[in-house]
């Protein structure tokens, strides 16, 4: 259908909220795509969802996400619709699937130790109060938890147990997290209780989430006539009060240096990304560490920050970016233009490349973690050539063989206490002389995960807004969980959905303790 009067969208920001909001417009809305703008201040669409570089340089991403089947309701249903890259006969969702089938996750050195023994996760080491714990915290109320800390509510021997082990680096939680997002996190993951020491409910991309998910998305959504204005930082909004609500009337921003203002008739909508979990990502090089950015630069925490201070609604920012110490890690991403490494991973694995999910050292100071991806993994990546991905949650710790903190390593440092911790030393020369290692600090990478009270996240769908909607993953979804794609297209659907009053029906948050079998199971690995 065409909507009388041509109103406009502007999405402000890029990443898969934002796209997923475009694709929504069009495909449940029947917006015409040219009345839609993304207004991007990168060069590059995608937000969190990244892949670049060559094999020259070195290839770079900077996380890697990890989804399953069941639980990503709303992310599997925006991708069915967008045509997959190289193949209009099928979609993202169906190559997605089609991949997965082929490549199977089966983690066959999920923990190593520091005699770089394989363990034994599937032996969680739980006792009996950390048992009690984990059931009392599932059956609290949210409204109970509060503000409190994880490490708050768990006694000591909880957090030596391969279980936090496996989960942590899984999800990315340190101890100071919040205890409900904790809880929301069993919950929705109830199910990968009996398989978290294998990642068997893992689902990847055949390429890497830029290359597979954000590059079709974009594609598709240009030939529907969607503008991307990219190199446009939003930077402030004008709200007019009415009727006891309120609206947008004038988005200001910068470009090439340059002031710009866009004024908002009474049909135009507007979707904002609020805050950026990669927000001032700092790249270092083979031979330069990474730097952390203190002071936020970055346009999406600027706006959200002035938003909070001019209009009811939008939360409070500062509960999320205040301490980047609290918030920060350090990933890596390792060219190898000899197979020397891959191979040696293989056998002490026994895991083909794309199939062992996480290897965590469990020992190891920066409780560091690498993944070796099916290759290729980025769309130009040739043969001989490839990639292995890791991160670190302690970033300010010296190293176990490198006597620094992980945050002020170059990438050949990091590569060296990789390869030391996996006791490959008879190669590391060779891997040094032939490798590429990139590491990116990220100062507000977990910034999801922040203790947090009633009202710091604000609504999709703010009280009293006429014409605008907010989206991505520091707005409140009840139940769901952040730090997942899921949410962030969760959040499209109920910005989309709720503003233009579209009776779409929203799929269900996924809830493994609904199903009678898989909640059974659970509690068996549980209790042990």
């Amino acid at each position: 259908m065409t909507l009388p009067s041509s109103p406009r969208a502007f999405i402000v920001g890029s990443g898969i909220a934002a796209l997923s909001a475009a694709v929504l417009l069009i495909r449940d809305a029947g917006w015409r795509g040219r009345d839609i703008r993304i207004l991007e201040e990168l060069p590059v669409v995608g937000g969190a969802l990244d892949g670049s570089g060559d094999a020259i340089g070195g290839f770079l991403t900077r996380g890697g996400r990890m989804w399953t089947e069941e639980a990503y309701v709303c992310l599997w249903d925006v991708l069915a619709s967008v045509p997959a890259a190289g193949d209009r006969s099928r979609s993202v969702k169906d190559a997605v699937w089609a991949f997965n089938a082929e490549v199977l996750t089966d983690a066959g050195a999920r923990l190593i130790d520091g005699e770089h023994r394989i363990l034994d996760a599937s032996a969680l080491g739980f006792d009996l109060h950390d048992r009690l714990d984990l059931v009392r915290l599932l059956v609290t109320p949210e409204r109970l938890l509060g503000t409190r800390r994880i490490d708050a509510w768990f006694a000591p021997h909880f957090f030596e147990t391969n279980f936090w082990a496996l989960w942590r680096t899984t999800f990315a939680f340190q101890n100071w997290h919040s205890a409900v997002e904790l809880r929301r996190y069993m919950l929705r993951f109830l199910q990968e209780f009996p398989r978290i020491h294998t990642l068997g409910g893992v689902r990847r991309t055949p390429l890497n989430q830029y290359d597979s998910v954000v590059r079709p998305m974009q594609d598709w959504l240009a030939q529907h006539g969607v503008v991307f204005e990219l190199g446009s930082r939003v930077l402030d909004a004008d709200f007019a009060e009415e009727g006891g609500g309120r609206r947008i009337e004038r988005l200001h921003g910068e470009r090439a240096g340059r002031p710009f203002a866009i004024d908002l008739g009474r049909d135009d909508k507007v979707f904002l990304t609020l805050g950026s979990m990669t927000a001032d990502a700092s790249r270092g090089g083979h031979d330069r560490a990474a730097e952390l950015v203190r002071e936020p630069l970055d346009g999406a925490w600027t706006l959200w920050k002035r938003l909070a201070r001019k209009a009811p609604g939008f939360g409070r920012p500062q509960a999320f970016c205040g301490d980047v110490d609290l918030s920060k890690w350090l990933s890596f991403t390792l060219t190898l233009r000899n197979p020397a490494l891959i191979e040696r991973i293989r056998q002490f694995s026994g895991n083909a490349p794309g199939t062992g999910a996480l290897m965590t050292f469990k020992e190891s100071n920066w409780l560091m973690s690498i993944v070796v991806p099916h290759a290729p993994h980025f769309a130009n990546q040739p043969d001989g050539v490839w990639t292995v991905w890791g991160y670190g949650l302690f970033v300010d710790k010296p190293g176990n063989f490198i006597d620094k903190p992980m945050a002020a390593c170059t990438g050949r440092e990091i590569l060296e206490e990789l390869v030391r911790h996996l006791g490959f030393t008879d190669i590391l020369d060779q891997l040094l002389a032939t490798s590429t290692a990139i590491p990116v600090m990220m100062p507000y990478i977990t910034s999801e995960f922040a203790c947090r009270g009633a009202g710091d996240r604000p609504d999709v769908v703010p009280r009293g807004a006429l014409n605008y909607a907010l989206l991505g993953q520091y707005v409140e979804i009840p139940e769901d969980v952040v730090f997942t794609v899921e949410y962030s297209v969760r959040s499209a659907m109920h910005a989309v959905y709720g503003l233009l009053g579209i009776e779409r029906p929203i799929p269900a948050v996924y809830h493994a303790i609904a199903d009678p079998a898989v909640a059974l199971a659970a509690m068996k690995t549980l209790v042990g």
